[in-house]
């Protein structure tokens, strides 16, 4: 009976390590996925657009314009192929949210000093007793508080994110950045 004993503890001693062993070589093998970032800086993903950014109930630059650069940055797992994913969806995701913007006097919807108008041939921009008026065709307005690189990049992330063949892959994180002159830019950044 003790031999019988001491086999069963024994046993039960291996299996448990036989366990812990597959369970750490599963950990392992979890651990061993290769992430890459991928960067889409090309010179076509850009928009030429007028704004004017608003500081105060009282203090406004004056209307003016910038070619404003788009640059994505995606962390995703690599395929058995090498690859993330096919980034030309990105690139088209990207070029087509671009041109909606693109030669357009950018409003801000949100902002706390702006009130927009419309009538059947303007778009007014009401700031602080001033009412500046803009063609239909010549504006868009933003769901943004202002029309800033901060906000910009927070407003391309947004609407990337909505996209259905981005919002099919395994994205681990997208960095969306917007820059309004070399050396000015700001980010938004999405992970799940």
């Amino acid at each position: 009976m003790c031999l019988i004993k001491q086999v069963l503890r024994n046993f039960h001693r291996g299996m448990v390590l036989v366990i812990y062993v597959l369970f750490q070589i599963e950990l392992i093998s979890l651990n061993t996925e290769t992430l890459s970032r991928i960067e889409l800086s090309k010179q076509a993903i850009n928009f030429s657009a007028a704004h004017f950014t608003i500081f105060s109930a009282s203090e406004r630059e004056d209307l003016h314009g910038h070619n404003f650069q788009v640059i994505c940055e995606v962390l995703a797992p690599v395929d058995r192929n090498g690859l993330v994913f096919d980034y030309a969806l990105l690139k088209d995701a990207l070029r087509s949210l671009c041109s909606g913007l693109d030669e357009k006097t950018i409003l801000p919807e949100n902002s706390p000093y702006l009130l927009i108008e419309r009538d059947d041939l303007y778009v007014f921009a009401i700031y602080n007793d001033e009412r500046i008026p803009f063609l239909h065709r010549d504006v868009i307005t933003l769901p943004i508080s202002n029309v800033s690189v901060e906000e910009l990049s927070r407003y391309i992330l947004e609407k990337l994110l909505k996209d259905e063949s981005i919002k099919n892959q395994d994205v681990r994180e997208i960095v969306i950045k917007v820059s309004s002159s070399p050396g000015q830019s700001g980010s938004a950044i999405w992970r799940p």
